[in-house]
């Protein structure tokens, strides 16, 4: 018997909640409204930055480090966990699944917002070339920047989203087998510094776990921090842009392959379901991305700054708003599905997830509850950036496309969230 496909959403809709979809949107988008009107007036000057915060006790700046081996170990052993499953038969029974999109997908988001950018330590991949590769390898080019992660990130994406029988071990097994070729053969290549920006998930992680209330400053310092200040840490460069885009695309276009319109668009078209998955996933990965290039390049006219340099500054304020999205779609899932994996993983196939803290109701408002709190946060991140890059005459008429930008963000992902 084929595994049982994992589930998309969890549960709650649209019906579960006291207002329509119009009347979330038009709450969420005037409560941007107002908060850009409060910053305008109570943030006049910059106060986010990377390299602010409070040393840790020195028996933890001592601690840390020690964790390194013992994570790398940890790493190693849940890949090794995960290849037994793919010699066990190919059932329901069989977490494999779980593990990759449960687990790990779902899971490395909330742990990179506790921990920090913890899979740069467990990643296996990174430790078997840290082993064979210790000379540092070649430079790498300085053009590819996030470019790598960002066609990993979509590969994973449509692994998700679109592939037939993409909980099946042939399949599964197949997609790994290829990104983990990829990632050991560029290591070999430019040694473990690939993994920095070239790795899908390293990436992932190090951006959500600037999040973390614990961090690094740019001189190495460990420090107790306001998140806000750890995510103002990432430059622009090449990709960037397009990872932000594939992250809250995808999430997007999870929303959308629920929605009731588009289940019946799919069964109407008359193409494959892969096809038409396929196309639907790039359409609104790059609607996600034009419209953050329209806007920002126009805040950047405004601004009365370069409007090339502008994209690249503001994608850090996309990370809190893709975070959202991701919580507000998985969390039912995590914790159900979670249970589920675990238990198989054990052996225990009849087990039955707790479901006491999840509720149609509960997780409704969780969603609207983090996306708007996801849009509030980017919005004071994109305010604080302007402040650095436009002229003090212009900071607000050139956050103007910035506002709108979010405004429409928060409409598009609660209509599609709630509308099926």
């Amino acid at each position: 018997m084929a595994p049982v496909e994992v589930l998309a959403h969890g549960v709650g809709g649209r019906q579960d909640l006291p207002l329509t979809p119009a009347q979330l949107a038009i709450g969420a988008g005037l409560a941007l409204v107002v908060s850009f009107l409060v910053l305008g007036v109570a943030w006049r000057e910059p106060r986010l930055d990377p390299g602010a915060g409070r040393p840790v006790p020195a028996w933890l700046a001592r601690l840390i480090p020690l964790l390194d081996w013992p994570l790398r170990v940890a790493g190693l052993v849940l890949a090794v966990v995960l290849l037994v499953q793919f010699t066990h038969p190919d059932t329901a029974d069989n977490p494999a699944a779980g593990l990759v999109f449960v687990l790990f997908w779902v899971g490395l988001v909330p742990l990179s917002l506790l921990c920090g950018p913890i899979w740069r330590r467990m990643n296996p991949l990174r430790t078997i070339v840290g082993f064979i590769r210790r000379d540092g390898g070649r430079p790498v080019p300085e053009g590819l920047g996030y470019w790598p992660a960002a066609a990993g990130l979509f590969a994973f994406a449509w692994l998700e989203l679109v592939a037939p029988d993409r909980a099946t071990l042939p399949v599964l097994g197949a997609w790994l087998a290829v990104y983990a070729a990829a990632m050991l053969a560029a290591g070999l290549v430019y040694g473990t510094a690939w993994f920095d920006r070239g790795d899908a998930f390293e990436v992932l992680s190090d951006l959500v776990g600037r999040l973390a209330p614990i961090g690094r400053r740019p001189d190495g310092t460990l420090v107790w921090r306001n998140p806000l200040d750890g995510i103002t840490g990432p430059r622009p460069a090449p990709g960037l842009v397009a990872v932000v885009a594939v992250l809250l695309g995808s999430t997007f276009y999870d929303a959308l392959s629920g929605a009731l319109f588009w289940l019946r668009f799919t069964q109407e078209d008359g193409l494959p379901a892969p096809v038409t998955g396929t196309g639907g996933l790039l359409l609104v990965i790059a609607a996600v991305a034009a419209a953050y290039q329209v806007a920002t390049r126009a805040a950047g006219r405004r601004g009365r700054t370069s409007a090339e340099r502008t994209p690249g500054e503001l994608a850090h304020s996309i990370v809190p708003i893709a975070v959202g999205y991701v919580v507000a779609h998985y969390w039912s899932l995590f914790i159900l599905e979670g249970q589920r994996t675990v238990a198989l993983l054990f052996g225990h196939g009849d087990f039955r997830p707790y479901s006491g803290i999840i509720t149609p109701l509960g997780v409704a408002n969780l969603q609207v509850t983090v996306i708007v709190l996801g849009h509030l946060v980017g919005t004071v991140l994109a305010h604080d950036r302007a402040l650095r890059l436009f002229p003090r005459t212009r900071t607000l008429t050139g956050q103007v496309p910035l506002l709108a930008l979010m405004v429409a963000y928060t409409v598009a992902g609660l209509f599609l969230l709630f509308a099926g």
